[in-house]
């Protein structure tokens, strides 16, 4: 199996409250460098820092990486609007980094970044993929998108307690800002992208229905910004079978219909539970507090794992291996 992760930024993470995939917001424009650094090589290579964020929970990248190591499943990143260097080899679909959606046109180029990604997916020689996303902010991008879909499907955060209401603010904002409506992109997902949306959502539904429309099986591996990705693909017209792998924190997050949502786009949801509150340990028990809870493909990663007949008490230990690992160089610049 190979899993595909689209790294991109979007300065809609700079909003105060909005995200915490950072210690700090002057060092979110890093972790999706970082996050794939450490899927592909166990840590940071170029990027200067180990994510966590302002409370120390640690980035679903080392999740991610654990089962790596266990299994040992092929890893493909997609430049979906990086705007800090990486050493990772990453794939190139045209991206630049995503504006704040409440300018006029946050993701000018989505229509060229949906093609390359469209192109990219239907040309990889795969059976099947799983494909995730590493940006800071995204759910908020998620919801924008899914408000000018016309689509009511609300989103989880990296927070324990989601900001939803900021969020709608923020949403709300940007649809004025840009003269727009809800409801008033349905039907047309690169405009929805272009107008409320990130580069990293335009690089996901075009990768997805391309890989689609060649006959490989696609799991989307992530959380909510995932289902916004799924509603750009019904709202291009595809109606081919679509997976979503998540984990146990979004779908047992109250602000979250996860289920009702997937039911609502045909999705086959699979949820799998890694049971970190069956162990203290501190690259765990944040999760359990409900930060975190997806991200980096932790989901899609965790679902092969439970498919591969991996226990989860393994999958733990290499996540405890991987933390501290790690655990040094967050102490670094």
């Amino acid at each position: 199996m190979r899993l595909v992760l689209a790294a991109g930024t979007t300065h809609t993470a700079e909003i105060d409250g909005i995200s915490a995939a950072g210690a700090a917001p002057d060092l979110m424009a890093h972790t999706p460098s970082a996050d794939v650094e450490i899927v592909e090589y166990g840590r940071p290579v170029r990027a200067p820092i180990v994510p966590v964020s302002p409370s120390g929970c640690p980035t679903p990248a080392v999740i991610t990486r654990a089962v790596r190591e266990r299994l040992g499943f092929e890893l493909t990143v997609i430049d979906a609007g990086l705007i800090r260097p990486t050493s990772t080899p990453t794939v190139s679909v045209g991206a630049q980094g995503g504006e704040d959606i409440r300018e006029t046109e946050p993701v000018p180029r989505a229509q060229e970044i949906y093609e390359e990604a469209r192109r990219f997916g239907a040309a990889l020689p795969d059976d099947s993929v799983m494909i995730g996303e590493t940006i800071p902010g995204g759910t908020t991008t998620a919801l924008g998108v899914l408000t000018a879909l016309d689509e009511d499907i609300p989103v989880s955060s990296s927070l324990p307690d989601n900001p939803l209401r900021l969020k709608q603010n923020v949403v709300s904002e940007a649809l004025s800002q840009s003269d727009l409506g809800r409801g008033d992109a349905a039907g047309d997902p690169v405009f929805a992208v272009n107008s409320m949306g990130d580069p990293v959502l335009a690089t996901v539904a075009g990768f997805t229905i391309g890989a689609l429309g060649s006959g490989i099986d696609v799991t989307l591996a992530g959380g909510t910004q995932m289902l916004a990705a799924a509603a750009l693909v019904r709202h291009a017209g595809i109606d081919d079978p679509l997976g979503l792998a998540t984990t146990s924190f979004v779908a047992n997050d109250e602000t979250v219909a996860l289920a009702r949502a997937c039911e609502r786009l045909g999705i086959d949801l699979e949820v799998t539970d890694p049971g970190f509150d069956e162990d203290d340990h501190v690259s765990m028990q944040r999760y359990v507090d409900g930060e975190g809870k997806e991200g980096v493909g932790m989901g899609g990663a965790l679902a092969l794992a439970h498919r591969a007949g991996v226990d989860m008490d393994s999958v733990r230990d290499s996540v405890i291996e991987v933390y501290e690992r790690l655990d040094g160089d967050a102490d670094g610049p």
